[in-house]
């Protein structure tokens, strides 16, 4: 099994930057991030009421 490394991950970088703009990349990859976030929070059991609370403590 071999991993991507440096050059692929720069070619995957360059295609995406073709395919979507200099302007989409920031969005694309904020999305991203809130979607991979989410999906943690969704797996780890946390919910709104949690984080609030959380929050309000410190």
């Amino acid at each position: 099994m071999s991993t991507i490394g440096i050059p692929g991950l720069i070619l995957i970088l360059i295609v995406a930057l073709l395919l979507f703009g200099p302007k989409k990349l920031p969005e694309l990859g904020r999305a991203t991030g809130q979607t991979l976030k989410a999906f943690r929070d969704s797996i780890s059991g946390k919910t709104e009421d949690e984080k609030e609370k959380k929050e309000g403590t410190k």
